[in-house]
């Protein structure tokens, strides 16, 4: 039997382009067994991808992706929790999304005028893909540049050139313990400032990472995420399989206009 599973994805509540009830339905139409909705800093489209996963008798895992920062070695890098199986009413987890969009919000504000300092033409109302659009992250302003046919090739440097707050990734892990979940390393792969990931340098460096998690309440990673090939997804395995960590996988899906 081949179970099929997809744990990483993102509704419009944060910077994909479905809403989550069309998330349920095309996994459902894709033969899939169990679905994780982990929308950005936020937990909005949860209930509804809940109960259109009952209607449809596909497993639908209340999660969340949390952005946060970590001191490996004395400087700052980002690194992504995933939760699972949340309690999206719980009051610590509800403060923390709201100081999170905040931060947001203000790293937008600085961001549009970053961007309009170096001559683009863009205006916030640009960002807004739908009505009643809460959440503006990064992809939003990559799409429209890409819709003004004005985004340059390194406009992802250009927007990393305007960081954010972010709480530190201790307590992403705390926060979602607290909230009655799962904390899991998000693609690991992705991790920037350790090395290239073809490098054994950033192999040494990442199980450093994952060794000191694993000791703050880290429970799984994602090791199976587009951004690993066949091969560095089997070394993840190896090294979640050391920290008896849960192994994980996820699309990472934001829109089949992507």
């Amino acid at each position: 039997m081949n179970y099929k599973v997809d744990y990483h994805m993102h509704s419009w509540f944060s910077d994909g382009t479905m809403k989550p009830t069309e998330l349920v339905k095309m996994y459902k139409g894709r033969d899939y067994d169990v679905i994780a909705l982990t929308d950005h800093d936020g937990v909005d489209g949860v209930y509804e991808a809940v109960i259109a996963g009952e209607a449809l008798e596909l497993k639908v895992i209340p999660g969340i992706e949390i952005g946060s920062s970590y001191d490996f070695e004395g400087q700052e890098i980002e690194l992504h929790i995933l939760g699972y199986h949340i309690d999206t009413e719980n009051a610590a987890l509800k403060a923390c999304i709201e100081k999170l969009r905040i931060s947001r919000r203000d790293r937008n504000e600085r961001l549009l005028a970053h961007l309009q300092g170096l001559g683009y033409n863009l205006v916030y109302e640009d960002l807004i893909e739908r009505p009643g659009q809460d959440y503006i992250g990064k992809p939003n302003f990559a799409r429209a540049l890409k819709r003004k046919g004005c985004a340059p090739e390194n406009m992802w440097d250009l927007f990393d050139e305007v960081p954010r707050e972010r709480i530190s990734a201790y307590e992403a892990i705390d926060i979602i313990k607290e909230a009655g979940g799962m904390a899991v390393l998000a693609h690991p792969l992705k991790t920037k400032k350790i090395g290239d990931s073809s490098s054994e340098v950033f192999w040494k460096n990442l199980d450093l990472i994952v060794a000191d998690l694993k000791k703050h309440g880290l429970k799984g990673m994602e090791c199976y995420h587009p951004s690993a090939s066949h091969e560095q997804a089997l070394k993840l395995v190896v090294m979640a399989g050391q920290y008896h960590l849960h192994i994980t996988e996820g699309s990472d899906f934001h829109g089949d206009e992507e």
